[in-house]
């Protein structure tokens, strides 16, 4: 659905109560703080690896693992949040609050872990319980806005990309042990759950919510829209959450910032330039995205991340300032697409399954992080970073194809948009 497709629906009595009580701006913008600050948590113990793997005695598979069990926790909470109703049956403020506090709790625990063997669960139940964070707040932000709902949802994973590199911003102070990088992301993420309470209401554009059906929300993946989205996903998340984890380790390799006086710090404000320009390539990407067109949105922004991979890979570490400009360049549009895949699946799920719909396209997506997260670290070890970077786009070739199929199939609307 385009722009131009929204705006052809009624709009909502300004006097209602829902509508005069709180303004989407305004709604926005609370539950894209409250993310980006809950969803801080997410990379907290990655970051502290060089830290943990001296503390720890960690292996560099057992680094990986630290992220790695994330990404499933993710899946679980995800998948358990849809089997159950969750999803579509909770109100989102009241899943993000505990979610957000549940997950502030378990990154907590981190500093009475002692090792891997306890730190492993621990990052389990954080990814279970930021799943009931992500996904609510993105059907939460659906419920404000029908026209610029692009927009508004690149604001969103804008949001999630700012809070994912918290951490980097953190120890780009420097002095900072570990331990207090673990304290510093837990506060975060447990105001950014209590922030999510001043939203006092549901959008005007509600989903209905009925019992779920899980037969129901997996018949979603036969809906064409919906089906390539998901492979676009894949694809896109194939790519993504390497960059973030893996891009700070590439930087601080490179021979030109290991020789700094303090190449730690500088290599996590670098880090966090670049992924945190992630966030003004969200707006850009909803934006093209209501002027244009989801898919064509987001095969733009695939061909530009994946190109950048390859450049990477090609470039190698001989020309720092050529590299750095590259790792930016890749971080602004590597993220800047994974709106729109949401956004396809709030406009052409059936309505009332939107939540479980993109809580299993989530799964999926994350599921896919799993293998290249683990990839890259192994690619690195036995060859290069330059091999390790080129697979990488092999899931924007992948996403992008996907795009481009869904660019020229037939517009259908859902139950939604014919009412």
């Amino acid at each position: 659905m385009t722009a131009h497709d929204a705006g052809n629906h009624s709009v909502p009595d300004l006097s209602s109560p829902t509508v005069r009580t709180q303004r989407p701006g305004l709604a926005l913008t609370l539950i894209a703080i409250s993310t980006s600050l809950s969803m801080s948590v997410w990379f907290s113990a990655s970051f502290v690896v060089p830290e943990l793997s001296t503390v720890w005695h960690l292996s560099a598979g057992g680094s990986s693992l630290l992220t790695i069990a994330v990404q499933v926790g993710f899946v679980v909470g995800a998948v358990g949040a849809a089997v159950t109703g969750l999803a579509d049956a909770v109100p989102a403020r009241a899943l993000i609050c505990v979610g957000a506090i549940g997950a502030a709790f378990a990154n907590l625990g981190l500093l009475w872990a002692g090792g891997l063997t306890a730190a492993l669960p621990l990052r389990l139940l954080t990814g279970v319980f930021l799943a009931a964070v992500y996904p609510p707040a993105l059907k939460e932000v659906s419920t404000w806005f029908r026209q610029g709902r692009g927009t508004a949802l690149g604001v969103m994973i804008g949001a999630l990309t700012l809070g994912s590199a918290l951490p980097h911003l953190v120890g780009s102070f420097g002095g900072i042990r570990w331990e207090g990088v673990i304290i510093a992301t837990t506060l975060m993420t447990a105001g950014g759950g209590a922030l999510i309470l001043l939203l006092r209401d549901e959008g005007p554009y509600p989903f209905p919510r009925r019992r779920f059906s899980l037969q129901s929300s997996l018949a979603s993946l036969r809906n064409k829209h919906v089906a390539l989205a998901n492979i676009g996903y894949m694809g896109h998340m194939w790519e993504l959450y390497a960059m973030w984890a893996w891009v700070g380790t590439f930087i601080a390799s490179m021979p030109a910032i290991a020789v700094l006086p303090h190449a730690d710090t500088t290599a996590s404000a670098l880090s966090f330039v670049c992924i945190g320009v992630g966030a003004l390539g969200c707006f850009v990407g909803g934006r093209l995205s209501d002027r244009y067109g989801r898919p064509q949105s987001a095969l733009i922004c695939l061909i530009c991340s994946g190109s950048a991979a390859v450049a990477l890979s090609l470039v190698g570490t001989s020309s720092p300032l050529l590299v750095l400009a590259l790792c930016i360049f890749w971080g602004f549009w590597v993220i800047a697409d994974s709106a729109q895949f949401s956004a396809v699946i709030t406009e052409h799920a059936d309505p009332v399954y939107v939540g479980g719909a993109v809580s299993i396209q989530l799964a999926l997506g994350y599921l896919t992080t799993t293998l290249s997260l683990w990839l890259v670290p192994v690619l690195v070890q036995r060859w290069s970073w330059s091999l390790a970077i080129g697979v990488l786009a092999i899931g924007p070739l992948i996403g992008a194809t996907a795009m481009a199929v869904l660019t020229f199939a037939p517009t259908t609307r859902n139950h939604a948009q014919k009412s």
